[in-house]
Protein backbone atom coordinates (compact mmCIF):
# COMPACT_ATOMS: atom_id res chain seq x y z
CA UNK A 1 0.00 0.00 0.00
CA UNK A 2 1.68 3.23 -1.14
CA UNK A 3 1.55 6.40 0.89
CA UNK A 4 -0.79 8.33 -1.44
CA UNK A 5 -3.34 5.49 -1.47
CA UNK A 6 -3.27 5.33 2.35
CA UNK A 7 -3.79 9.10 2.67
CA UNK A 8 -6.73 9.06 0.24
CA UNK A 9 -8.25 6.12 2.10
CA UNK A 10 -8.06 8.04 5.38
CA UNK A 11 -9.57 11.08 3.65
CA UNK A 12 -12.53 8.96 2.52
CA UNK A 13 -13.04 7.70 6.08
CA UNK A 14 -12.82 11.28 7.38
CA UNK A 15 -15.38 12.45 4.82
CA UNK A 16 -17.78 9.72 5.94
CA UNK A 17 -17.26 10.72 9.57
CA UNK A 18 -17.93 14.38 8.74
CA UNK A 19 -21.13 13.53 6.84
CA UNK A 20 -22.29 11.25 9.66
CA UNK A 21 -21.44 13.91 12.22
CA UNK A 22 -23.58 16.49 10.41
CA UNK A 23 -26.49 14.05 10.31
CA UNK A 24 -26.23 13.31 14.02
CA UNK A 25 -26.12 17.05 14.77
CA UNK A 26 -29.69 17.23 13.50
CA UNK A 27 -31.04 16.08 16.85
CA UNK A 28 -30.13 17.06 20.45
CA UNK A 29 -30.29 13.37 21.34
CA UNK A 30 -27.39 12.51 19.00
CA UNK A 31 -25.58 15.87 18.85
CA UNK A 32 -22.73 14.78 21.15
CA UNK A 33 -22.11 11.72 19.01
CA UNK A 34 -22.09 13.98 15.94
CA UNK A 35 -19.51 16.28 17.51
CA UNK A 36 -17.33 13.32 18.45
CA UNK A 37 -17.47 11.79 14.97
CA UNK A 38 -16.64 15.13 13.33
CA UNK A 39 -13.72 15.71 15.71
CA UNK A 40 -12.44 12.19 15.05
CA UNK A 41 -12.66 12.79 11.31
CA UNK A 42 -10.64 15.98 11.68
CA UNK A 43 -8.00 14.22 13.79
CA UNK A 44 -7.60 11.46 11.19
CA UNK A 45 -7.38 14.04 8.40
CA UNK A 46 -4.64 15.99 10.20
CA UNK A 47 -2.61 12.87 10.95
CA UNK A 48 -2.92 11.63 7.36
CA UNK A 49 -1.83 15.02 6.03
CA UNK A 50 1.18 15.16 8.32
CA UNK A 51 2.36 11.76 7.13
CA UNK A 52 1.49 12.26 3.47
CA UNK A 53 5.14 12.71 2.54
CA UNK A 54 4.67 16.24 1.20
CA UNK A 55 6.00 17.87 4.37
CA UNK A 56 9.74 17.94 5.00
CA UNK A 57 9.34 19.14 8.57
CA UNK A 58 6.21 19.65 10.62
CA UNK A 59 7.40 20.54 14.09
CA UNK A 60 5.85 24.02 13.72
CA UNK A 61 2.58 22.41 12.70
CA UNK A 62 2.67 20.21 15.80
CA UNK A 63 3.27 23.32 17.89
CA UNK A 64 0.30 25.00 16.24
CA UNK A 65 -1.88 21.98 16.94
CA UNK A 66 -0.89 21.98 20.61
CA UNK A 67 -1.52 25.72 20.99
CA UNK A 68 -4.80 25.54 19.08
CA UNK A 69 -6.02 22.56 21.09
CA UNK A 70 -5.18 24.28 24.36
CA UNK A 71 -6.95 27.50 23.31
CA UNK A 72 -9.96 25.58 22.03
CA UNK A 73 -10.30 23.59 25.24
CA UNK A 74 -9.91 26.74 27.35
CA UNK A 75 -12.58 28.65 25.41
CA UNK A 76 -14.97 25.68 25.38
CA UNK A 77 -14.72 25.23 29.14
CA UNK A 78 -14.96 28.93 29.98
CA UNK A 79 -17.70 29.93 27.53
CA UNK A 80 -21.18 30.21 29.02
CA UNK A 81 -24.32 29.28 27.07
CA UNK A 82 -25.02 32.99 26.58
CA UNK A 83 -21.66 33.31 24.82
CA UNK A 84 -22.25 30.46 22.35
CA UNK A 85 -23.57 32.67 19.52
CA UNK A 86 -20.60 35.05 19.52
CA UNK A 87 -18.18 32.16 19.95
CA UNK A 88 -19.66 30.39 16.92
CA UNK A 89 -19.38 33.61 14.90
CA UNK A 90 -15.74 34.01 15.93
CA UNK A 91 -14.93 30.38 15.06
CA UNK A 92 -16.39 30.88 11.58
CA UNK A 93 -14.15 33.90 11.19
CA UNK A 94 -11.08 32.00 12.35
CA UNK A 95 -11.80 29.20 9.88
CA UNK A 96 -12.13 31.70 7.04
CA UNK A 97 -8.91 33.47 8.09
CA UNK A 98 -7.07 30.14 8.15
CA UNK A 99 -8.24 29.47 4.58
CA UNK A 100 -7.06 32.92 3.50
CA UNK A 101 -3.60 32.29 4.97
CA UNK A 102 -3.40 28.91 3.19
CA UNK A 103 -4.39 30.53 -0.11
CA UNK A 104 -1.96 33.39 0.41
CA UNK A 105 0.88 30.99 1.17
CA UNK A 106 0.08 28.84 -1.86
CA UNK A 107 0.03 31.90 -4.10
CA UNK A 108 3.22 33.33 -2.59
CA UNK A 109 5.13 30.05 -3.02
CA UNK A 110 3.67 28.60 -6.22
CA UNK A 111 1.80 31.45 -7.88
CA UNK A 112 -1.26 30.90 -10.11
CA UNK A 113 -0.20 29.35 -13.41
CA UNK A 114 -3.55 28.84 -15.15
CA UNK A 115 -7.01 30.41 -15.32
CA UNK A 116 -8.67 27.74 -13.17
CA UNK A 117 -6.13 28.22 -10.39
CA UNK A 118 -6.51 32.01 -10.58
CA UNK A 119 -10.31 31.81 -10.38
CA UNK A 120 -10.34 29.54 -7.32
CA UNK A 121 -7.68 31.68 -5.66
CA UNK A 122 -9.68 34.84 -6.37
CA UNK A 123 -12.90 33.36 -5.00
CA UNK A 124 -11.09 32.07 -1.90
CA UNK A 125 -9.60 35.39 -0.88
CA UNK A 126 -12.80 37.35 -1.61
CA UNK A 127 -15.14 35.00 0.28
CA UNK A 128 -12.59 34.30 3.01
CA UNK A 129 -11.80 37.97 3.55
CA UNK A 130 -15.39 39.15 3.86
CA UNK A 131 -16.30 36.12 6.00
CA UNK A 132 -13.51 36.89 8.48
CA UNK A 133 -14.31 40.56 9.04
CA UNK A 134 -18.06 39.94 8.80
CA UNK A 135 -17.76 37.30 11.50
CA UNK A 136 -15.77 39.65 13.72
CA UNK A 137 -18.49 42.30 13.39
CA UNK A 138 -21.17 39.67 14.12
CA UNK A 139 -19.16 38.62 17.19
CA UNK A 140 -19.01 42.26 18.30
CA UNK A 141 -22.76 42.73 17.89
CA UNK A 142 -23.67 39.48 19.63
CA UNK A 143 -21.32 40.17 22.54
CA UNK A 144 -22.65 43.76 22.61
CA UNK A 145 -19.16 45.21 22.19
CA UNK A 146 -20.69 46.84 19.12
CA UNK A 147 -24.28 48.19 19.19
CA UNK A 148 -26.69 45.47 18.06
CA UNK A 149 -28.87 47.92 16.15
CA UNK A 150 -28.13 48.60 12.46
CA UNK A 151 -25.22 51.01 11.97
CA UNK A 152 -26.15 53.20 9.04
CA UNK A 153 -24.58 56.22 7.38
CA UNK A 154 -25.34 58.39 4.36
CA UNK A 155 -24.28 56.80 1.09
CA UNK A 156 -23.78 53.37 2.61
CA UNK A 157 -25.33 51.51 -0.32
CA UNK A 158 -23.18 53.49 -2.75
CA UNK A 159 -20.06 52.56 -0.77
CA UNK A 160 -21.04 48.88 -0.79
CA UNK A 161 -21.81 48.99 -4.52
CA UNK A 162 -18.46 50.69 -5.13
CA UNK A 163 -16.64 47.97 -3.19
CA UNK A 164 -18.41 45.21 -5.13
CA UNK A 165 -17.63 46.81 -8.49
CA UNK A 166 -13.99 47.38 -7.48
CA UNK A 167 -13.59 43.75 -6.35
CA UNK A 168 -15.12 42.47 -9.61
CA UNK A 169 -13.12 44.77 -11.90
CA UNK A 170 -9.83 44.13 -10.11
CA UNK A 171 -10.68 40.43 -10.12
CA UNK A 172 -11.01 40.42 -13.91
CA UNK A 173 -7.68 42.22 -14.17
CA UNK A 174 -6.13 39.65 -11.82
CA UNK A 175 -7.48 36.73 -13.86
CA UNK A 176 -5.98 38.26 -16.98
CA UNK A 177 -2.60 38.55 -15.26
CA UNK A 178 -2.35 36.27 -12.18
CA UNK A 179 1.24 37.36 -11.57
CA UNK A 180 0.04 40.77 -10.32
CA UNK A 181 0.81 40.40 -6.60
CA UNK A 182 -0.35 43.98 -5.99
CA UNK A 183 -3.82 43.19 -7.33
CA UNK A 184 -4.00 40.14 -5.08
CA UNK A 185 -3.28 42.26 -1.99
CA UNK A 186 -5.71 45.03 -3.00
CA UNK A 187 -8.51 42.53 -3.65
CA UNK A 188 -7.87 40.92 -0.27
CA UNK A 189 -7.93 44.31 1.45
CA UNK A 190 -11.17 45.35 -0.24
CA UNK A 191 -12.76 42.01 0.66
CA UNK A 192 -11.86 42.50 4.31
CA UNK A 193 -13.36 46.00 4.16
CA UNK A 194 -16.50 44.78 2.41
CA UNK A 195 -17.12 42.21 5.16
CA UNK A 196 -17.33 45.05 7.68
CA UNK A 197 -19.76 47.14 5.63
CA UNK A 198 -21.82 44.05 4.83
CA UNK A 199 -22.65 43.20 8.45
CA UNK A 200 -22.75 46.54 10.31
CA UNK A 201 -26.14 47.56 8.82
CA UNK A 202 -27.75 44.28 9.91
CA UNK A 203 -29.80 44.45 13.09
CA UNK A 204 -29.90 42.12 16.05
CA UNK A 205 -33.07 40.28 15.01
CA UNK A 206 -31.26 38.93 11.96
CA UNK A 207 -28.15 37.68 13.75
CA UNK A 208 -29.24 34.00 13.75
CA UNK A 209 -29.53 34.12 9.96
CA UNK A 210 -26.26 36.04 9.62
CA UNK A 211 -24.43 33.36 11.63
CA UNK A 212 -25.94 30.70 9.39
CA UNK A 213 -24.91 32.56 6.22
CA UNK A 214 -21.37 33.10 7.53
CA UNK A 215 -21.23 29.39 8.34
CA UNK A 216 -22.06 28.69 4.70
CA UNK A 217 -19.41 31.16 3.51
CA UNK A 218 -16.75 29.50 5.68
CA UNK A 219 -17.60 26.17 4.08
CA UNK A 220 -17.45 27.62 0.57
CA UNK A 221 -14.04 29.20 1.18
CA UNK A 222 -12.74 25.89 2.57
CA UNK A 223 -13.99 24.20 -0.59
CA UNK A 224 -12.31 26.71 -2.93
CA UNK A 225 -9.13 26.46 -0.86
CA UNK A 226 -9.22 22.72 -1.46
CA UNK A 227 -9.12 23.42 -5.19
CA UNK A 228 -6.24 25.87 -4.72
CA UNK A 229 -4.02 23.36 -2.89
CA UNK A 230 -5.48 20.26 -4.62
CA UNK A 231 -6.81 18.73 -1.40
CA UNK A 232 -9.81 16.46 -1.97
CA UNK A 233 -10.89 16.35 1.67
CA UNK A 234 -11.12 20.14 1.92
CA UNK A 235 -13.28 20.20 -1.18
CA UNK A 236 -15.66 17.56 0.20
CA UNK A 237 -15.87 18.98 3.72
CA UNK A 238 -16.18 22.56 2.49
CA UNK A 239 -19.02 21.55 0.19
CA UNK A 240 -20.79 19.78 3.08
CA UNK A 241 -20.52 22.78 5.39
CA UNK A 242 -21.43 25.24 2.64
CA UNK A 243 -24.52 23.28 1.59
CA UNK A 244 -25.55 22.78 5.22
CA UNK A 245 -25.26 26.51 5.90
CA UNK A 246 -27.25 27.46 2.80
CA UNK A 247 -30.06 25.03 3.64
CA UNK A 248 -30.20 26.25 7.24
CA UNK A 249 -30.22 29.90 6.09
CA UNK A 250 -33.14 29.20 3.74
CA UNK A 251 -35.07 27.43 6.51
CA UNK A 252 -34.53 30.34 8.91
CA UNK A 253 -35.42 32.96 6.30
CA UNK A 254 -38.61 31.03 5.58
CA UNK A 255 -39.37 31.09 9.30
CA UNK A 256 -39.00 34.88 9.18
CA UNK A 257 -40.92 35.20 5.89
CA UNK A 258 -38.01 37.05 4.32
CA UNK A 259 -35.37 36.48 1.66
CA UNK A 260 -31.63 36.19 2.28
CA UNK A 261 -31.01 39.31 0.18
CA UNK A 262 -33.48 41.21 2.37
CA UNK A 263 -31.65 40.00 5.48
CA UNK A 264 -28.23 41.00 4.16
CA UNK A 265 -29.23 44.31 2.63
CA UNK A 266 -32.44 45.30 4.38
CA UNK A 267 -31.00 46.81 7.59
CA UNK A 268 -33.71 45.02 9.58
CA UNK A 269 -33.92 45.41 13.33
CA UNK A 270 -34.03 49.18 13.66
CA UNK A 271 -35.60 50.43 16.85
CA UNK A 272 -39.32 50.99 16.43
CA UNK A 273 -41.28 52.79 19.12
CA UNK A 274 -44.86 51.85 19.89
CA UNK A 275 -47.24 54.27 18.20
CA UNK A 276 -49.83 56.04 20.28
CA UNK A 277 -53.13 54.73 18.91
CA UNK A 278 -55.70 56.29 21.16
CA UNK A 279 -56.00 55.11 24.73
CA UNK A 280 -52.63 54.24 26.21
CA UNK A 281 -52.56 50.76 27.71
CA UNK A 282 -50.50 49.65 30.66
CA UNK A 283 -48.95 46.25 31.17
CA UNK A 284 -50.47 44.30 34.05
CA UNK A 285 -48.08 42.74 36.56
CA UNK A 286 -48.84 39.70 38.71
CA UNK A 287 -47.28 38.52 41.93
CA UNK A 288 -45.42 35.24 42.23
CA UNK A 289 -48.10 33.86 44.54
CA UNK A 290 -50.94 34.66 42.13
CA UNK A 291 -48.98 33.20 39.23
CA UNK A 292 -48.52 30.00 41.23
CA UNK A 293 -52.26 29.71 41.88
CA UNK A 294 -53.00 29.97 38.16
CA UNK A 295 -50.31 27.41 37.30
CA UNK A 296 -51.51 25.08 40.03
CA UNK A 297 -54.92 24.88 38.38
CA UNK A 298 -53.60 24.63 34.82
CA UNK A 299 -54.18 21.42 32.89
CA UNK A 300 -51.86 22.43 30.04
CA UNK A 301 -48.85 24.73 29.83
CA UNK A 302 -46.52 25.80 27.06
CA UNK A 303 -43.12 27.32 27.84
CA UNK A 304 -41.57 29.55 25.17
CA UNK A 305 -37.82 30.06 25.77
CA UNK A 306 -35.78 32.94 24.42
CA UNK A 307 -32.38 34.53 24.84
CA UNK A 308 -33.36 35.85 28.28
CA UNK A 309 -33.55 32.25 29.48
CA UNK A 310 -29.91 31.79 28.47
CA UNK A 311 -28.89 35.05 30.14
CA UNK A 312 -30.53 34.03 33.41
CA UNK A 313 -29.19 30.45 33.15
CA UNK A 314 -32.67 29.34 34.14
CA UNK A 315 -32.90 26.16 32.06
CA UNK A 316 -32.39 23.78 35.00
CA UNK A 317 -34.95 25.62 37.13
CA UNK A 318 -37.37 25.51 34.17
CA UNK A 319 -36.94 21.73 33.91
CA UNK A 320 -37.69 21.36 37.63
CA UNK A 321 -40.79 23.55 37.29
CA UNK A 322 -41.93 21.48 34.31
CA UNK A 323 -41.54 18.25 36.29
CA UNK A 324 -43.55 19.67 39.20
CA UNK A 325 -46.30 20.80 36.83
CA UNK A 326 -46.45 17.31 35.33
CA UNK A 327 -46.73 15.75 38.80
CA UNK A 328 -49.63 18.12 39.38
CA UNK A 329 -51.43 16.72 36.33
CA UNK A 330 -50.44 19.43 33.86
CA UNK A 331 -49.42 18.64 30.27
CA UNK A 332 -46.17 20.55 29.64
CA UNK A 333 -44.72 21.42 26.24
CA UNK A 334 -41.86 23.66 25.07
CA UNK A 335 -42.39 25.78 21.96
CA UNK A 336 -39.25 26.48 19.90
CA UNK A 337 -39.21 29.17 17.24
CA UNK A 338 -36.58 28.65 14.49
CA UNK A 339 -34.93 32.02 15.18
CA UNK A 340 -35.30 32.12 18.98
CA UNK A 341 -32.04 33.08 20.66
CA UNK A 342 -29.04 34.43 18.79
CA UNK A 343 -27.94 31.43 16.75
CA UNK A 344 -29.62 28.53 14.97
CA UNK A 345 -30.74 25.87 17.46
CA UNK A 346 -29.77 28.00 20.46
CA UNK A 347 -32.86 27.08 22.50
CA UNK A 348 -32.66 23.38 21.56
CA UNK A 349 -29.11 23.22 22.88
CA UNK A 350 -30.04 25.14 26.02
CA UNK A 351 -32.93 22.84 26.91
CA UNK A 352 -30.98 19.71 26.01
CA UNK A 353 -28.28 20.84 28.46
CA UNK A 354 -30.93 20.72 31.20
CA UNK A 355 -32.00 17.19 30.09
CA UNK A 356 -35.49 18.31 29.15
CA UNK A 357 -37.04 15.43 27.16
CA UNK A 358 -36.72 16.03 23.44
CA UNK A 359 -40.26 14.72 22.93
CA UNK A 360 -41.59 17.76 24.80
CA UNK A 361 -40.00 20.19 22.34
CA UNK A 362 -42.44 21.38 19.67
CA UNK A 363 -41.62 23.40 16.59
CA UNK A 364 -43.67 26.49 15.76
CA UNK A 365 -45.86 24.81 13.14
CA UNK A 366 -46.66 21.95 15.52
CA UNK A 367 -47.51 24.04 18.59
CA UNK A 368 -49.55 26.84 16.99
CA UNK A 369 -52.66 24.72 16.23
CA UNK A 370 -52.77 23.79 19.93
CA UNK A 371 -52.32 27.25 21.46
CA UNK A 372 -56.03 28.11 21.76
CA UNK A 373 -56.48 25.09 24.05
CA UNK A 374 -53.53 25.96 26.32
CA UNK A 375 -54.32 27.19 29.83
CA UNK A 376 -51.01 28.97 30.47
CA UNK A 377 -48.27 30.06 28.10
CA UNK A 378 -45.11 31.10 29.92
CA UNK A 379 -42.69 33.24 27.88
CA UNK A 380 -39.18 33.36 29.28
CA UNK A 381 -36.93 35.89 27.59
CA UNK A 382 -38.51 35.68 24.12
CA UNK A 383 -39.68 38.86 22.42
CA UNK A 384 -39.98 39.16 18.65
CA UNK A 385 -40.95 35.51 18.09
CA UNK A 386 -44.22 36.02 20.03
CA UNK A 387 -45.05 39.57 18.93
CA UNK A 388 -48.60 39.68 17.44
CA UNK A 389 -47.68 42.85 15.53
CA UNK A 390 -46.18 40.60 12.88
CA UNK A 391 -49.69 39.50 11.91
CA UNK A 392 -51.35 42.88 11.39
CA UNK A 393 -49.02 45.88 11.79
CA UNK A 394 -47.67 46.64 8.31
CA UNK A 395 -45.41 49.35 9.73
CA UNK A 396 -43.58 46.84 11.93
CA UNK A 397 -40.20 45.52 10.69
CA UNK A 398 -41.34 42.00 11.59
CA UNK A 399 -44.64 42.22 9.66
CA UNK A 400 -45.29 38.90 7.96
CA UNK A 401 -42.88 36.92 10.13
CA UNK A 402 -44.50 33.71 11.43
CA UNK A 403 -44.62 33.71 15.23
CA UNK A 404 -45.59 31.38 18.04
CA UNK A 405 -49.23 32.30 18.75
CA UNK A 406 -48.69 32.73 22.48
CA UNK A 407 -51.38 35.42 22.64
CA UNK A 408 -54.07 32.83 21.86
CA UNK A 409 -53.49 30.97 25.15
CA UNK A 410 -56.01 31.57 27.93
CA UNK A 411 -53.36 33.16 30.17
CA UNK A 412 -49.93 34.44 29.18
CA UNK A 413 -47.09 34.96 31.65
CA UNK A 414 -44.14 37.03 30.46
CA UNK A 415 -41.00 36.72 32.58
CA UNK A 416 -38.94 39.84 32.01
CA UNK A 417 -36.65 42.15 33.94
CA UNK A 418 -38.32 45.33 32.65
CA UNK A 419 -40.46 46.69 29.82
CA UNK A 420 -37.39 47.42 27.71
CA UNK A 421 -37.34 46.16 24.15
CA UNK A 422 -35.45 43.02 23.18
CA UNK A 423 -32.22 42.70 21.19
CA UNK A 424 -33.95 43.77 17.96
CA UNK A 425 -35.27 46.95 19.57
CA UNK A 426 -38.93 46.25 18.69
CA UNK A 427 -41.63 46.79 21.31
CA UNK A 428 -43.93 43.82 21.88
CA UNK A 429 -47.66 44.62 21.91
CA UNK A 430 -48.36 41.25 23.57
CA UNK A 431 -47.27 42.81 26.86
CA UNK A 432 -50.41 45.00 26.81
CA UNK A 433 -52.98 42.29 26.00
CA UNK A 434 -55.81 41.62 28.47
CA UNK A 435 -54.79 37.97 28.96
CA UNK A 436 -51.12 38.82 29.56
CA UNK A 437 -49.52 39.20 32.97
CA UNK A 438 -45.96 40.41 33.46
CA UNK A 439 -43.73 38.83 36.11
CA UNK A 440 -40.83 41.21 36.56
CA UNK A 441 -37.43 40.12 37.83
CA UNK A 442 -34.62 37.71 37.08
CA UNK A 443 -36.04 34.71 35.20
CA UNK A 444 -34.09 32.15 37.21
CA UNK A 445 -35.17 33.63 40.55
CA UNK A 446 -38.76 33.85 39.34
CA UNK A 447 -38.87 30.22 38.22
CA UNK A 448 -37.14 29.10 41.41
CA UNK A 449 -39.77 31.02 43.37
CA UNK A 450 -42.54 29.17 41.53
CA UNK A 451 -40.76 25.88 42.23
CA UNK A 452 -40.63 26.78 45.93
CA UNK A 453 -44.37 27.57 45.92
CA UNK A 454 -45.16 24.13 44.45
CA UNK A 455 -42.92 22.39 46.99
CA UNK A 456 -44.46 24.29 49.91
CA UNK A 457 -47.94 23.43 48.69
CA UNK A 458 -47.02 19.75 48.56
CA UNK A 459 -45.96 19.66 52.22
Amino acid sequence: MNNEFFVNLVYIVSSILFASGLKFLGSPLTARKGNFLSALGMLLAIVATLFSGHLISFQWIILGIVIGTALGAFVAVRAAMTQMPEMIALLHGCGALASVFVDWTAYHVHGAHDLTGAITLYLSIVIGGLTFTGSVIAWGKLSERIPGKPLLFAGQRIVNLGLIISIVVLGIMFLMNPARYDLFLIILGLSLLFGIFLVIPIGGADMPVVISVLNSYSGVVACTTGFVIHNTLLIVVGALVGANGIILSIIMCKAMNRSITNVLFGAFGAVVKKKADGEKKDAKAVSLEDAFLILENAKSAVIVPGYGLAVAQAQHAVRELGELLEKNGCDVKYAIHPVAGRMPGHMNVLLAEANIPYEQLYEMDSINPLMETVDVCMIIGANDVVNPASRHDQSSPIYGMPIINADKAKTVFVLKRSMNTGFAGIENELFYYDNTRMIFGDAKQTVQGLVAEFKNAAK
